[in-house]
């Protein structure tokens, strides 16, 4: 795992000092990554102005473009699956179909319609709203899902004609390092330039004069840093930000049938997904059915380095969410909940932490008030539909959420009063390049995907002609 490079310009750069990356199934170094300094940041910066004025132009070359990175990811996916795996910890099919999923991301936003609004058409004018590239976007993403969340920004940004630069989060840099290698043949020069480096490199990035717009997913402490660099010069931006989803289960749901969808909603890649279950709310007649069914379940699944044949979770991602789900776990255990399974690390090298289910627990405990993000599940007893509902709706969070219960269309109705950016009924993390993804309250500002997502990436402007 060596001789990784930054795209800067359409060249393979390198970058005066390197920074050590872990493999979490390890805990060791395993990799080396370039540190950009401020010297190739303004060269990065000024390579993707400078392709600017020409790649505004042609919408056409631009969705060509796109849909040739889309194929390119397609066929890359064996490459850098391994590369994602070594540095994240998901097993290596979740990795190959993380690479497969940004190049379906790229290949909608290939196909997707950037509209021309006529509002007035008359005897005295001809008015559109037409939408207009902003400029060079800086964008910075998070170590859970490096690829796929880097073309989730990618795909509208370069359609609506703006060129990128972009840094993956340190933990996790050498895939999406790969990915700018592999789409320096594709895109032109300066369109697309992925660099590295540690932490002062995000600061630097949302403080420099080029970019336009910032487009960040990463934390709700972060974000807001993020948002106060942009202030002073206006930058736009689009923040996907933590989230605390509760799952409320309803009296006329089946324990047998939801607790394995729960639990793939609250357990996908290890609970390392900002939208993912992170507090189930369960009816007392219930609560005992579901907390062993999900118990079971946790009891049932391998943990394991995802190169290894059958693993179906990894590890944690690094040390300090590995510490912190631990801590979690360990306090709401001292608070008096109970582990209906697992509880605690796993032995061994590695950031492994068994799959946890809690019992007993309530809100006021840290573990449902704050974001877990890992392998731990608090189940909460409610007796009241409306109680359960406020404490759902209580946190500074508003990411996304979801109902469950047999009665489809008073899930629904229940689903509908979640203050939260996206409401599943019968499901969670059921999500798609169509479909605007984003949060409410602390979880965000603005949107991805789908056409409000592209529309994220442009400027209004009225374009008035007379007649006559």
């Amino acid at each position: 795992m060596s001789d990784f490079t930054m795209t800067i310009a359409g060249e393979g750069v390198t970058a005066p000092g390197t920074f050590g990356v872990i493999n979490p199934a390890t805990g060791r170094e395993h990799a080396q990554a370039p540190d950009c300094s401020r010297e190739q940041l303004d060269e990065a910066m000024n390579a993707a102005a400078g392709a600017f004025t020409e790649w505004r132009k042609d919408e056409k070359v631009r969705r060509d473009a796109l849909l040739a990175a889309a194929n390119a990811m397609f066929a890359a996916a064996d490459e850098l699956g391994p590369v994602l795996t070594a540095e994240q910890g998901k097993p290596l099919a979740d990795a190959k179909m993380e690479i497969i999923g940004a190049g379906v991301w790229l290949k909608y936003f290939a196909g997707l319609e950037i509209p021309r609004e006529v509002i007035q058409d008359d005897a005295h004018a001809f008015v559109e709203v037409v939408r207009r590239p902003m400029g060079v976007v800086a964008a910075i993403t998070p170590w859970n899902f490096p690829v796929l969340l880097s073309c989730w920004k990618l795909g509208p940004a370069l359609l609506a004609g703006n060129t990128v630069v972009l840094k993956p989060s340190p933990y996790t840099p050498l895939a999406t390092l790969k990915m700018g290698e592999v789409l320096r043949g594709v895109l032109p020069p300066g369109v697309f330039n992925v660099i590295s480096g540690a932490d002062p490199l995000g600061a630097w990035m949302t403080e420099h004069p080029v970019p336009r717009k910032i487009s960040f997913t990463g934390s709700v402490a972060t974000g807001k840093k993020v948002a106060a660099a942009a202030a002073p010069d206006l930058k736009r931006v689009t923040l996907e930000l933590g989230g605390n989803d509760p799952a409320i289960v309803l009296d006329d749901a089946d324990p047998a049938v939801v607790a394995d969808r729960l639990f793939d909603g609250a357990f996908y890649n290890n609970g390392q997904t900002c939208s993912a279950v992170k507090r189930v709310y369960v009816p007392e007649r219930l609560y005992d059915d579901v907390v062993e069914a999900l118990a079971a379940k946790a009891r049932s699944v391998k943990v394991g380095n995802g190169m290894e044949e059958g693993v179906q979770y990894g590890p944690v991602q690094n040390r300090p969410q590995f510490e912190r789900v631990a801590e979690l776990v360990a306090d709401a255990v001292s608070a008096g909940a109970r582990p209906a399974a697992g509880g605690a690390p796993v032995d061994g090298p590695g950031y492994f932490f068994q799959p946890t289910i809690l019992a007993d627990v309530s809100d006021g405990t840290r573990i449902v008030d704050e974001e877990q993000f890992g392998p731990a599940l608090p189940v909460i007893k409610y007796s009241s539909l409306d109680d359960a509902i406020a404490r759902a709706n209580g946190t500074n969070f508003g990411l996304s959420g979801s109902v469950w219960g047999t009665d489809v269309d008073r899930a629904a109705e229940v689903a509908g009063r979640l203050e939260c950016g996206t409401a599943w009924v019968n499901t969670h993390v059921a999500l798609a390049p169509h479909q605007p993804f984003g949060g409410f309250k602390w979880s965000g500002l603005g949107v991805e995907n789908g056409p409000w997502g592209l529309y994220g990436f442009t400027e209004i402007q009225v374009l008035h002609r007379p007649k006559g």
